[in-house]
């Protein structure tokens, strides 16, 4: 049996049953316990596991990070909220120089399993600094990994993973998919964090994208089939470890590649996927590889902006058309 929920709430129940499974798994973050968080997404936690392991910190990303790193040393398994995506901006150093290198620098005598959540992406109107997806800035650091689901089912089953894991895992929750339903078994699986997922089998290109530009790739690729265009929709579900074979696998059948990301170019996820498969699947490339991404430019705050900055499912469709078209006469 199954059961439709919002993306939020697979978060939440899954954040509740990590804790009703292990004990020594805790939540602490800003307004996460006596308001349930800034998006409500640890709303009843407090109630349900008390003041101990259900904790409000101070206005300081630093403390948080700190707090998270020496609680995992110490045997706990914390998740830790950093409100908004962009703030990890501010506790970066934490992230990148000490909860990262742990496990290395000890020579694996110690792990460090602790689970950062932070509210990810564009579209909700939150303007520049509030906006970002900025998932990117932690792909060239060793030692971390980073999850970006896209459906409630995702959100849970990577959630879940991310707070057994022994290493430091990102999880980029998108807030503009906070109110997106979908099925979530009701005992629900565990997603393995480092496997993509084919969402829509095609023939004729392969097309990859996260979060929201899954659901805008998902619907690019119903419209392209009006046209008689056969799109295979592959999501990733993480970027480290990121899953270059099932995504070189479809190429060799489509022998077309789009990527569509919620980002600008240059020291992107999609940038990376590009660059390794064209190292190890050039042969299979019938046209160059496609990236559709937002502008090299601040996300707008105006909406219409806003909504021109962000990949739309027309401008994915087109890219795919774009694609497709390469070497043949107009």
């Amino acid at each position: 049996m199954s059961q439709t929920i919002t993306y939020k709430q697979a978060i939440t129940m899954a954040m509740a049953d990590a804790m009703e499974e292990d004990e020594r798994v805790l939540l602490f973050g800003e307004d996460v316990a006596v308001a349930g968080g800034a998006f409500k997404l640890s709303e009843g936690l407090l109630e349900r596991f008390g003041p101990r392991r259900v904790r409000d910190t101070p206005i300081s990303e630093q403390a948080i990070i700190g707090t998270a790193i020496g609680s995992a040393l110490s045997g706990l398994r914390p998740i830790a909220e950093i409100m908004f995506a962009d703030f990890a901006g501010v506790c970066f150093d934490g992230i990148a120089n000490e909860m990262a290198k742990y496990r290395y620098m000890t020579g694996g005598q110690v792990t460090m399993p602790a689970t950062i959540r932070l509210g990810n992406g564009a579209g909700t109107g939150f303007a520049a600094q509030h906006s970002q997806a900025v998932e990117n800035w932690f792909l060239n650091v060793p030692g971390l990994k980073i999850v970006v689901p896209g459906t409630p089912a995702d959100a849970y089953g990577l959630l879940r993973s991310a707070i057994r894991d022994p290493d430091p895992v990102l999880f980029f929750e998108h807030k503009h998919l906070f109110g997106t339903k979908g099925e979530v078994e009701d005992a629900p699986a565990l997603v393995e964090i480092g496997r993509a997922e084919v969402v829509r089998p095609g023939t004729d290109v392969t097309l990859v994208a996260t979060q929201l530009m899954r659901l805008r790739a998902v619907a690019a690729a119903e419209a392209l089939s009006a046209e008689g265009i056969s799109v295979e929709v592959i999501d990733p579900r993480s970027l480290v470890p990121l899953d270059v074979a099932t995504i070189g696998e479809s190429l060799d059948r489509t022998n077309h590649l789009v990527v569509a990301q919620e980002s600008s170019h240059d020291g992107s996820w999609g940038a990376t996927l590009v660059a390794r498969l064209m190292a190890t699947h050039f042969e299979s490339l019938d046209s160059p590889p496609l990236l559709v991404g937002g502008d090299d430019t601040p996300i707008p705050y105006a909406g219409p902006l806003e909504e021109l900055w962000i990949p739309s499912v027309d401008r994915i469709a087109d890219g795919v058309r774009r694609t497709l078209a390469y070497g043949h006469p107009a």
